[in-house]
């Protein structure tokens, strides 16, 4: 579950804020409009955030990755921002 502190450790002027709570977290990137959902997942052996991505509002869901902390996985997101906005070069899927 994520706490009360970590929401409110998100940093709001990279990030625009769709949806924080307990479980799920919900993020825009302010640089590549890039959408990111945040899943808490509670094992026995500790917690996990899962990370699904998409690149554009209206395009489903893929998987990006795991991580043991959101902190972690917030870190992950703002590499891969860089990774984009540095010259990659775009998809076309046809």
């Amino acid at each position: 579950m994520y706490t009360r502190q970590e929401l409110e450790e998100i940093d709001r002027r990279y990030f625009e804020v769709i949806i924080a709570d307990e479980y799920d977290v919900i993020l825009m990137s302010r640089n590549t409009r890039h959408v990111c959902y945040l899943r808490n997942v509670e094992l026995p052996d500790g917690e996990v955030t899962v990370i699904l991505h998409k690149h554009q509002v209206s395009d489903p869901y893929h998987a990006h990755g795991r991580s043991r902390t959101m902190k972690q996985a917030i870190r992950d997101i703002k590499k891969h921002d860089l990774f984009q906005m540095n010259g990659r070069k775009p998809v076309y899927r046809g």
